[in-house]
């Protein structure tokens, strides 16, 4: 296979500098290619592109803004590649990353993967503190993985594969951000194509680097998901309630403080003393812990109140997500 890697950028050409400096010593002996597609960025990556064309096969495309998702597709369209990774700018690859996913894919073949990410020592505290909140168990991230199999699994597009054929049959991502790589999947699926889950293929992600723009993250996933649900009811779940009975939950936690009755307000500061415990076995930090325990309630804030308030929009006021929601779509 000939891989195409596919970067849609926005005005982050450091992130792209560091992106590249990790595809230059990949221990993968075959050919690969990286397409950067800047979409309508006011400060570009243009020379940082340059300073890699005598390392890399690399090539640059400067386009109007049009989300994160057309940018892929116009990537894709204009590859070389017959199998396309696509990655988030803000990603950084361990040394094996494609040669990992080359094993998986040589091992059993599969239209479209996704991995996992994971932080690099030298992140900042709050990166951390935000990574472990989207990735651990005890989280929404948890909630993910315990929802979907190995071999059913919705990869998110800051790591993710697609074969030619795949993204040729179904168009490619939609106009829906975020949300855009789930509904993806689901389309393969309907499509009759599979995707599966590669462990070991993990990308250290940077995310966002501070708490309001996180939380705007997340609030978007949260309103994302009951559209998804609406397109797609056979794929929703209980479980994504979860965030949004987790914020009533602590609001009748602290009423019955209020009343004197401290048995469930006491089970959410057990929870948050996990949340603790199980960062601090991870970052080996007080400090980030403390910051876990913020960002994890940033987390369930955001997400739980954009998960109500896309259900009220969508199934009180019955308004169709593109006129209720137009934040959430691109043109």
């Amino acid at each position: 296979m000939f891989y195409s890697f596919v970067v849609p950028v926005y005005n982050r050409p450091n992130e792209v500098d560091e992106l590249l400096q990790s595809l230059v010593y990949q221990t993968y002996q075959g050919d690969f290619e990286i397409v950067i597609v800047e979409d309508g960025s006011t400060i570009d990556a243009k020379l940082v592109v340059d300073k890699y064309a005598d390392q890399l096969n690399v090539s640059y495309y400067y386009k109007a803004n049009s989300g994160p998702g057309n940018s892929r597709n116009y990537g894709m369209k204009n590859a070389k590649g017959n199998y396309y990774i696509i990655l988030d700018s803000d990603c950084i690859l361990p040394q094996e990353y494609l040669q990992t996913v080359d094993n998986y894919l040589n091992e059993s073949f599969v239209d479209c993967f996704g991995g996992p990410d994971n932080a690099l020592d030298s992140f900042s505290n709050v990166q951390k503190a935000i990574n472990f909140a989207m990735t651990s168990f005890l989280t929404t991230g948890g909630i993910r993985g315990g929802t979907e199999r190995l071999n059913k699994f919705q990869p998110r597009s800051f790591n993710m594969g697609i074969s030619q054929k795949a993204f040729e049959t179904s168009g490619g991502f939609g106009k829906i951000h975020p949300g855009e790589d789930p509904d993806l999947t689901i389309r393969l699926w309907n499509l009759g194509f599979e995707s599966q889950l590669f462990p070991k293929a993990y990308v250290y992600h940077k995310r966002r680097i501070d708490f309001d723009k996180f939380y705007t993250q997340v609030n978007k996933f949260g309103k994302a998901r009951p559209i998804l649900n609406q397109r797609y009811p056979s794929y929703s779940s209980i479980t994504y309630w979860f965030p949004s009975v987790f914020i009533i939950g602590f609001i009748l936690a602290s009423v019955f403080l209020m009343l004197g009755n401290t048995w469930l307000f006491k089970l959410y500061i057990l929870y948050f003393i996990l949340v603790f415990l199980f960062s601090l076995q991870k970052e080996k930090s007080i400090y980030v812990s403390f910051l876990t325990i913020y960002a994890v309630f940033v987390q369930f804030i955001g997400y739980g109140l954009g998960f109500l308030k896309s259900n009220y929009i969508l199934n009180v006021l019955k308004k169709k997500a593109e006129v209720g929601m137009p934040e959430m779509f691109f043109k």
